[in-house]
């Protein structure tokens, strides 16, 4: 069966229009409850958790209805990091657990996020059946007796058992002498980031943390880290963090204003690993859109390295089929699976502060063991999702990774949540690449532009 409201990341689209509307979450909360309630013998019981945008309050209770009306209590947890919900719903044994957020997307969208009772995103064919009952109108609350009927609940210490994961995941390491500079991007993090950190001694300098509900990433977080570099410099600190939307990934900055991506984070943990014999069968994952830089970091280093496609899903299964436990992509989403099962922006800056703490250096030094191609990304709004081998641009883009050889690459693919085509390049000249790319957005405009 064809997707047709999931993604590569479940749901997300413009709020108050399809899928992202209040009647279709309805159907969903019921769809997803049916699922999920397959034992009678017991009550069941879901986390939703949200981030801050003002539409969360339509979709929360959307959800919570259908939920309530197939029987679910359900346990309302707030504004927390998409991590956050994945931790709770596995150490309190729910049976599953939602996240109504839509990451690094502008305010005027949002998504649903589940996981499943062990803190892992749905596989496919869970998402393919919850369709299938959303869209076979198979959907009905009529069997579920009045005194069977859910009821919802606030958990006020939600946050406080999220702080305290995060702290152990370094063993409550102290951060004393630190100066961090942490841009929560007025989402899930604001209240929790700063409190984690500090908790652990470091000197921490908090911005875009008053979320007003339209200004999540709003020149703020991972996608702008240009405004924490700049802030890094002029409060003299030692290391920037940058969350996103649902503080599920992290872009971190350097003691010299230079911003640290995940490809780099990677490359700097996959080697300390190794260096204390923890690297799980020597082997990083990451994904396609990965610098070559990467490629180059681990070969030297004797360390195998795995791409999948795009996506944190797609390098969780692998890690977790092969027994991984580092993998995360460009973006900023990384998996440390020693300490959480999905993507963790706050896990995975500690993770790093730790290094610099044990290592006594500075990230500016330890970002040194990989050195960055030359790579362009542009996106293009499109109004079809045309197989790439059968646009007109096809035939220009395998001319250019001919000419470019092993020395570069070309990556053209489709977004999973939005309308838009990504074009990639890389190589080792800059200016040669960004030609190249506009030559074959040029051609993707001309035959399916928006």
């Amino acid at each position: 069966m064809e997707r047709k409201i999931f993604g590569t990341d479940g749901i997300r689209g413009k709020v108050n229009v399809y899928p992202m509307t209040a009647e279709t979450i309805l159907k969903l909360g019921i769809a997803t409850a049916k699922v999920f309630t397959r034992d009678n013998g017991k009550r069941h019981r879901i986390i939703i958790g949200k981030d801050t945008r003002i539409s969360g309050y339509v979709f929360e209770y959307a959800l919570a209805a259908g939920f309530c009306s197939m029987g679910m209590d359900v346990y309302l947890v707030g504004p927390l990091p998409t991590p956050a919900i994945a931790h709770l719903t596995k150490s309190m044994k729910a049976d599953a657990g939602i996240v109504i957020s839509a990451s690094h997307n502008p305010a005027g969208d949002n998504g649903i996020k589940f996981f499943s009772a062990d803190g892992y995103k749905l596989p496919d064919s869970v998402e393919k059946e919850i369709e299938s009952l959303i869209f076979n109108n198979k959907l009905s609350t009529e069997h579920i007796p009045i005194e069977k009927a859910g009821k919802a609940f606030k958990m006020d210490d939600a946050k406080g058992r999220y702080i305290e994961f995060a702290k152990g995941s370094v063993n409550n390491i102290s951060l004393h002498g630190l100066k961090i500079v942490l841009d929560c991007a007025n989402g899930a993090g604001y209240q929790v980031a700063p409190l984690i950190f500090r908790e652990l001694g470091a000197d921490v300098v908090v911005m875009n943390y008053k979320p007003d509900g339209l200004n999540i990433n709003e020149n703020a977080g991972s996608l702008h880290p240009e405004y924490l570099s700049a802030a890094v410099l002029s409060h003299n600190a030692d290391v920037g963090i940058a969350l996103d939307g649902d503080a599920d990934r992290i872009i971190m900055v350097d003691d010299k204003g230079e911003v640290v991506d995940g490809d780099e984070i990677m490359a700097i943990s996959a080697l300390h690993l190794k260096s204390i014999n923890q690297l799980n069968n020597n082997t990083l994952v990451a994904t396609v859109m990965s610098n070559l830089g990467l490629d180059l970091a681990m070969k030297e280093n004797g360390i195998n390295l795995i791409k999948t496609k795009v996506g944190d899903r797609y390098v969780i299964e692998e890690m977790k089929n092969n027994d991984y436990i580092l993998g995360g992509e460009q973006s900023g989403h990384l998996i440390f699976s020693k300490h959480a099962t999905t993507g963790d922006g706050i896990i995975s800056g500690l993770q790093v502060l730790k290094i610099i703490r044990e290592s006594k250096k500075k990230l500016s030094q330890l970002k040194q063991c990989m050195k960055k191609y030359p790579q362009i990304l542009i996106n293009v709004e499109v109004k079809e999702k045309k197989p790439v081998e059968e646009l007109q641009a096809y035939k220009n883009i395998q001319e250019i990774e001919s000419i470019l050889g092993e020395k570069g690459r070309v990556l053209v693919r489709y977004s999973g949540t939005q309308n838009k085509c990504r074009v990639m390049l890389e190589g080792e000249d800059q200016k040669q690449i960004e030609q190249y790319a506009k030559d074959i957005v040029k051609k993707i405009k001309e035959e399916i532009g928006e």
